[in-house]
């Protein structure tokens, strides 16, 4: 119940002011590894990814939350939009096109 307080507390102060992203990025991550590595070597493997990123669910709520609010409230613009799916395309195209050439005699 208290571990609820707490983090009841810091959503709040998440809220009231500007987040830093790449600390909140680091806690959520330092807190899955080391719950990573005090699961027990019994279970599978992602049975112990699963519990890690369970148990370190508030931090990845609090770090999603953060990046939630730093996004500006205004949709992008259309040509903001086309270029980021260009991007995109283009990420995921590349490495499609290089493999075919490679392919070819």
């Amino acid at each position: 119940m208290v571990l609820l307080a707490i983090l009841a507390g810091s959503v709040s102060a998440l809220a009231a002011e500007p987040a830093d992203l790449p600390a909140l990025e680091r806690t959520w991550h330092g807190c899955v590894r080391e719950a990573y590595v005090r699961q027990p070597e019994r279970g599978s493997r992602p049975g112990r990814e699963r519990n890690a990123l369970d148990e370190c669910k508030p931090h990845e709520d609090a770090y999603v939350a953060a990046l939630m609010a730093a996004r500006p409230n205004d949709d992008l613009p259309l040509n903001g939009w086309a270029r980021t799916w260009a991007a995109y395309v283009s990420f995921v195209m590349d490495p499609v096109q290089a493999w075919i050439k490679a392919l070819r005699p």
